[in-house]
This record gives C-alpha cells, sequence and structure tokens, in this order.
C-alpha cells in the first residue's frame, strides 16, 4: 500500500519545479468523470418483519385466564364466601372457620354486622383482581387499535421544523450552497465560488482543463446556467477566476480570514463531487500549514501551497469549491486529496479523510491581483533548497542578487524556523515563503556550518505567476 497524494478535480500536469521536490505530489494522469459509475444501485432489505403478538395470560398468574375466579368452590347456601383452599388459615374471631368434620357451617359475626374483617378483606382482593384484569383488557384492546393503524395513514403534523440552529451544518450550507457553482466542460467538471454579484467565479486552475476540448458552463444552484470566460489564471497558486456571461444579482460567498482558523474546529465543504451538484459534507480542520503540491505550473516554478487539511469529503469534483466555517464563511478553496491506492498504476480511491484546501487569505490575493491588473504575483527569497538530512531546510545555492544574497545567506545554511513557524523540510520552507505577500519581511532562524543558529530578516521578493 501506498499513499498517493493527488488532485480531487480535473488534473493539469504540473511542471518539474525548480525549488523543493514537492513532499505530496499529484497524478496529473489521471482524468476524472462525473458520476457513479457502474455497479452502483440501492436495494430494499430482504426477509420478513417479525410480528408481535399476545401471549401467556392475562394478569400474569397460571390458571388465571380461566373464567372461574370464585376460588373453584361454590359460595354456601348463607351467602357467604368460603375460604380458599391453602389460602387464609381459621380464625373464629374474625368470622371465618374452615367447615369440617364436626363443624357448623361458618356463620356471620354478629358483633361485626354480619361481615368478618376476613370478608372484608376477600371483597377487597376480589375487586382489586378485577380491576388487574380489566385494565389489562383494555390495554391489549387499544393496543390492537393502535396496531391497526397504518403509518401511511398518519400525518407527519403540521407543525414546521424549527429554524437552523445558528453554526449547524444545515445552517451553514443554507448559507453557502447559493454562492457555490457547478463548473462542466467537455472535459470533465470541478466547482466554484460566487465572488461578485455580475459573474465573477473564483475556482481552481486546474479545473479550466476541464474546458481544453471546448467551453466551460457554470450551473448555478438554481438550476440556470452560464457560459463563462477566462479572467485570469495562476497555475502556480492553482487559482482562476473566470466570469459567468449574461448574469446578474448573484449571491456573493462571504470570504473569511483563514489565518484565524483553528486546528479541530467544524468546517464544511461544498462542491460537486463525481458530477454531484450541491453535495455538503462536513468535518474538521485537522491540520494547518501542511506543505502540499499545487495544480500544475506551466513555467517551471515550484507550487508549493500552505494547505488547510481537513477530513471533511473531498472528492473529484470537488476542486475549486468552497471550504466554510461555522459562520458560512470560505476560508479555503479546495484542491487536492490524498488517496491510499494498491495494486497496478492508474488506480485510486476517493475520500480517506485526507482533503486540502488553498487558504483564502492566499486565494483571495491572488484573485484579487487577477481581476484588477490582469497578472498575479508570489514571494521568492532566490534560493534552491534541499533535504540534507537534518530537520530544516538547507539552502543548495543562492540567486545573485535576490533578497537571500542581499541577506547574507549561504550555501549549506540550514533554515530552521520563519518568524515563529518551524521549518520541517524544503517544502515547509518553500510553502512558508509562497503563502506570504510580496514585500513582506520575514525572520528566519539560520544556522550555517559550526555556527550557532542566528536570526536573518529577508525582505521578500516578487515574481509574476500568472494573468489573463
Amino acid at each position: 500500500m501506498s499513499e498517493t497524494p493527488r488532485h480531487d478535480g480535473e488534473p493539469e500536469r504540473a511542471g518539474s519545479g525548480g525549488a523543493a521536490e514537492p513532499g505530496v505530489g499529484l497524478d496529473p494522469d489521471t482524468v476524472e468523470r462525473p458520476g457513479l459509475g457502474s455497479g452502483y444501485g440501492v436495494r430494499w432489505s430482504d426477509g420478513p418483519v417479525p410480528g408481535g403478538s399476545w401471549s401467556g395470560t392475562p394478569s400474569g398468574g397460571p390458571g388465571a385466564e380461566r373464567a372461574d375466579l370464585g376460588w373453584g368452590r361454590p359460595a354456601p347456601s348463607s351467602g357467604m364466601t368460603a375460604t380458599p383452599p391453602g389460602g387464609f388459615p381459621a380464625d373464629p374471631g374474625a368470622g371465618w372457620s374452615t367447615p369440617g368434620p364436626g363443624r357448623p357451617e361458618p356463620v356471620p359475626d354478629a358483633g361485626r354486622g354480619g361481615v368478618g374483617r376476613r370478608g372484608l378483606v376477600l371483597v377487597a382482593l376480589v375487586a382489586l383482581l378485577a380491576g388487574l384484569v380489566g385494565g389489562a383488557i383494555a390495554g391489549s384492546l387499544a393496543s390492537s387499535s393502535s396496531v391497526s393503524q397504518s403509518s401511511l395513514d398518519a400525518s407527519g403534523g403540521s407543525d414546521p421544523l424549527p429554524p437552523a440552529p445558528a453554526g449547524s451544518v444545515e445552517a451553514i450550507a443554507s448559507t453557502v450552497l447559493p454562492s457555490t457553482v457547478q463548473i462542466v466542460g467537455s472535459s470533465g467538471a470541478g466547482s466554484g465560488v460566487i465572488i461578485s454579484a455580475d459573474g465573477l467565479i473564483m475556482t481552481n486552475n486546474h479545473v479550466l482543463a476541464a474546458g481544453r476540448s471546448g467551453g466551460l458552463q457554470a450551473l448555478f444552484a438554481d438550476g440556470s446556467a452560464a457560459p463563462v470566460s477566462l479572467v485570469g489564471t495562476a497555475p502556480a497558486a492553482d487559482i482562476a477566476v473566470v466570469r459567468a456571461t449574461g448574469v446578474a444579482n448573484l449571491r456573493p460567498a462571504t470570504l473569511g480570514d483563514s489565518n484565524e482558523l483553528r486546528q479541530g474546529q467544524a468546517v464544511v465543504a461544498v462542491g460537486a463531487p463525481l458530477g454531484l451538484s450541491g453535495t455538503v459534507t462536513s468535518g474538521i480542520v485537522s491540520a494547518l500549514r501542511r506543505p502540499v503540491a499545487a495544480g500544475g505550473s506551466t513555467a517551471d516554478q515550484s507550487s508549493v501551497i500552505d494547505a488547510i487539511q481537513t477530513d471533511a469529503a473531498i472528492n473529484p469534483g470537488n476542486s475549486g469549491g468552497p471550504l466554510a466555517d461555522s459562520a458560512g464563511r470560505i476560508v479555503g478553496i479546495n484542491t487536492a486529496i490524498a488517496s491510499v491506492t494498491g495494486g497496478g498504476a492508474g488506480q485510486e480511491g476517493g475520500s480517506i479523510g485526507l482533503g486540502f484546501a488553498i487558504p483564502m487569505n492566499h486565494a483571495r490575493r491572488i484573485a484579487t491581483e487577477l481581476v484588477e491588473t490582469g497578472r498575479a504575483t508570489q514571494a521568492i527569497i532566490g534560493v534552491q533548497v534541499a533535504d540534507r538530512g537534518a530537520r530544516g531546510a538547507t539552502v543548495a545555492s543562492v540567486t545573485p542578487g535576490s533578497p537571500a544574497s542581499a541577506a547574507g545567506l549561504q550555501p549549506d545554511d540550514l533554515v530552521t524556523r520563519v518568524d515563529d513557524r518551524p521549518i520541517e523540510d524544503a517544502n515547509a520552507l518553500v510553502a512558508a515563503v509562497q503563502s506570504s505577500p510580496p514585500g513582506q519581511v520575514v525572520t528566519l532562524t539560520v544556522v550555517s556550518v559550526g555556527a550557532a543558529p542566528r536570526p536573518v530578516a529577508v525582505t521578500l521578493g516578487s515574481q509574476v505567476i500568472g494573468g489573463r
């Protein structure tokens, strides 16, 4: 078994990269198609449903089902009830006695008005027994009456469901679904997020590959559709912006602050996995700052994103769709999944709880540049990095005149931190730099051969990574 990270939508071949070798790769040769495929079906559960029936004796006791409830002995002519066999002991003082040889039939105790204490007890017991039997019969009749009714004949009541609680998956879905679209082309499909009322849509760059054999269409939540045209794309960041034509009054998504995300918080993914539009799945933020190879770069640039990892189910077709927080704000753009494969080449699986999204702060900056300037930029420091066994990123070479050169970095320097972030390997350094805006000053913790760690301030440079 091996773990193969891959895109969750129509992939585009990645460039070989000039800096770090991606630690999580995407399979560029696999093209997903919408649909569930063959062998998918639904069947009813076979077999009889066990029925319910009454058995045993009413009132619980053996023999209690018989009509004779008078102890099996006729009453004497005096109208008195005989003591049941094995029942109450003889109590002449209470007006009861047991008939026998040479003993008269019991007579009333004149001092008690003709009815003895035992007689009162027996009358009370008989009344209690009659009540129990009556209750059991009534309960059985009521049960039989309720069983005879059918659920098909009963209404569900007229009371509406209560409003969805704030922060529930239901509430998040109602907020996000109207701002989510399915992007369909002749070669595949993906998802997108509406970012303006007049038709601007943010998606992944690799989703555009679905239209390489023809045009793309946006399918909206209300069932309408519109053709889309390209506004701009940044392959190294795997972000693109398209515009749906001939539309108005769309519902733009509310974009959140991905810097405020916390590990473990609830998130919801929305999109069109396997072509099933309007699909909602939920999970948590499993990890932050996870270095993941982004979509294919046509400029041979290293394209490693500082991804949000989530266990919300993401599958082929979710690419470009929103990852939302509990307030319904879009905090990421779903872009890739890791799949466990085994056996021959070309085999792949769906979601295994390892999905990745581009943080919204990074995606928003790229999309804003594409819309406002027609090009997108990315931060650089001007080094080639490698993994040399030690924890951190080893500087393999320094570009003359680059920000790294100006800061005094040398080959074989080991970078172990960027600001307060530990750097595990070369990919982590690439992701940390590229997720920051150009012009920002960062502090690297650098260990030179034979020297103690030292802070090095670097002003990030800029390079163009996309446009119209």
